[in-house]
């Protein structure tokens, strides 16, 4: 692929953080329950954002690199709104005003992107001495695909995370505006918002463990795999108040989404093939001659499951609201 050179990478790095630590002081500033106009706004100024960002990686790094960014954000884009289902459950179980939500998934995401950035670090280490981990990769990736399609979602990990955290740290009952720490009874303890970030940080976390294997399908890059994983990420805080209300209504989204995973699965299947081979299963050589799977072909089919599962829900919520207004 196209050398990216490190100071180009440090540069583009520097700036991404100082966008979304922009951002943060701005949600900090000024919470608020955004319009639909200003999520819309700011979803577009991100997306166009990460247009851009494609556009210099063409320049800079050639085609190979911006073909494999834009792939990639595109995948951890489709995977990010399967975080929204969980993120409405938190939000509801903890019962945060919808004032100070924005807060709450702001730093909730920043806690998500460390954490990524640590894994990813791990990963690109693990697979430039250890090329048949692809192997365990595809696998957990078909696995994942089918919980995905035909498994409820588990969304207890709250549970644990808040037992835990009340055993060490005194949190009280309520609310305090958007302050992390509060006095009760002329003690200082924790406000509930601190359960909400640690809550939102370590199940983005746990999803994590299915789109960080899933992005080094498409490039091992871990440059290019965290850039993506920023600009999927740096748009999801408007994005739950822009669908929020609309989510339900994506029946089949989740079948779109176990597609995704499991054609990712299926490419690193045959990535570790070629990469390495296990010459003492008899007819092994037979594989190798399955050709590997091109980048445009994984963007297309990206697009292509994530479009039909979104349509094929419209189309059935609308088809749900005709009989519920003709059933007497």
């Amino acid at each position: 692929m196209g050398e990216l050179h490190l100071g180009f990478e440090i540069t583009a790095l520097i700036v991404l953080c100082a966008i979304l630590l922009a951002d943060l002081l701005l949600v900090i500033k000024r919470p608020h329950l955004p319009s639909m106009k200003e999520c819309a706004a700011w979803i577009g100024f991100y997306v166009g954002l990460a247009l851009v960002f494609a556009v210099v990686l063409l320049f800079v790094g050639g085609r190979e690199p911006a073909s494999e960014f834009v792939t990639g954000w595109l995948l951890e884009y489709s995977l990010s709104i399967d975080n929204l289902f969980v993120f409405i459950l938190i939000m509801t179980k903890f019962g945060v005003p919808r004032k100070y939500q924005q807060e709450a998934l702001m730093v909730g995401i920043i806690i998500a992107l460390i954490a990524r950035g640590l894994f990813i670090l791990a990963g690109a280490v693990i697979i430039e001495h250890f090329t048949a981990i692809f192997y365990l990769f595809g696998l957990f990736l078909l696995w994942t695909a089918w919980k995905q399609a035909f498994e409820d979602e588990d969304d207890g990990a709250d549970s644990w995370i808040m037992r835990l955290v009340r055993r060490v740290i005194p949190v009280s009952e309520h609310y305090d505006e958007n302050r992390l720490r509060t006095v009760v009874d002329g003690r200082t303890v924790f406000t509930p918002l601190l359960l909400v970030f640690l809550t939102l940080g370590i199940t983005d976390v746990m999803f994590a463990l299915d789109s960080i294997p899933a992005i080094f399908g498409v490039t091992r890059n871990p440059f290019l795999v965290f850039t993506a994983n920023i600009f999927a990420l740096m748009g999801l805080r408007q994005l739950y108040f822009l669908l929020g209300g609309m989510l339900d209504r994506l029946a089949y989204l989740h079948y779109g989404i176990a597609a995704v995973l499991g054609f990712i699965g299926v490419k690193l299947l045959i990535h570790a093939i070629h990469e390495a081979p296990l010459g003492f299963v008899p007819g092994f050589s037979v594989l190798q001659r399955i050709p590997e799977v091109p980048i445009w072909l994984s963007l297309s089919f990206i697009v292509v499951a994530m479009g039909a599962s979104v349509i094929a829900s419209v189309i059935a919520a609308g088809r749900k609201n005709r009989r519920e207004r003709v059933a007497p």
